[in-house]
């Protein structure tokens, strides 16, 4: 079996999806891959699946969906279950490798690597592989609970730390010009990343467009004062104060300075 979470969740079997039979019993799923490997109390997994409202007979029903989960990832090639029963709840035990979150934990990795060497298309090769694994938002619609919530949040900051260090990659590959549509597109899904807005503001720079890049920097200083009631972050008035001073420490570095694979 294969389990997909990096968009609306989903259970590969080969070629063939596994139908989930009930909207509740996707959500159990969803939290006992939240929790891979760790037992979950049975009192926690269904407030993850009626939160404040659980019926009557809630445990007896979370009881029944787990036989029913236990029945559609069995087959006659898998005869042993994944889902066991731990005192006090139950446990999912797949490997890392069944989950795609595995594929693009694995190509973050090894980008961050070819970053540290000085490797930076490569490492922005890496990255957007990382982010191909992605089919939109994590878990899709199984939000409402605390224990998927907190996870998918992680790995949607996960996914924006991901974006960010492959634009940094590009940045630094010297492909300046050809980021500056992408990064303008990610600071308007994407207001309170100053992080996009900083390296907008190197692409234009880099791409002599001085006034563009100040432009930027108005714009965040503008959203962030409305929204948060906050100043920009050190990094965005160092690049400002550069711009203004015409200070050449944010140049690209010369072919001959960069470091070479």
């Amino acid at each position: 079996m294969r389990y997909e979470i990096l968009g609306p969740l989903r259970v590969m079997d080969g070629d063939r999806r596994v139908h989930l039979s009930a909207p509740k019993m996707t959500v159990l799923l969803a939290a006992l891959l939240a929790r891979r490997r760790q037992v979950i109390a049975s009192d926690q997994l269904v407030s993850e699946i009626w939160r404040a409202d659980p019926p009557r007979r809630a445990t007896a029903t979370l009881q029944v969906y787990i036989s029913q989960l236990r029945k559609m990832l069995t087959c006659p090639l898998r005869p042993v279950c994944p889902i066991l029963t731990r005192p006090p709840g139950y446990l999912l035990a797949v490997e890392a490798e069944a989950v795609d979150l595995h594929l693009f934990e694995r190509a973050v990795a090894e980008g961050r690597q070819l970053a540290r060497d000085g490797r930076h298309q490569q490492a922005a090769e890496q990255f957007a592989l990382a982010l191909a694994q992605w089919r939109g938002p994590a878990l899709g619609d199984l939000r409402d609970g605390a224990i998927v919530d907190a996870f998918a949040t992680r790995l949607e900051e996960a996914r924006l730390e991901c974006l960010e260090m492959m634009m940094e990659a590009g940045l630094s590959g010297g492909r300046h010009r050809e980021l500056i549509g992408q990064l303008f597109e990610l600071t308007l899904e994407h207001p309170m990343r100053e992080a996009f807005y900083r390296q907008l503001m190197l692409a234009l720079y880099r791409s002599e467009r001085q006034a563009d890049a100040l432009r930027v920097y108005q714009r965040a200083r503008q959203i962030l004062a409305d929204e948060l009631g906050l100043e920009p972050g050190r990094p965005l008035r160092e690049i400002q104060r550069a711009i203004l001073a015409d200070d050449d420490r944010f140049e690209l570095p010369r072919p001959a300075d960069r470091v070479t694979a």
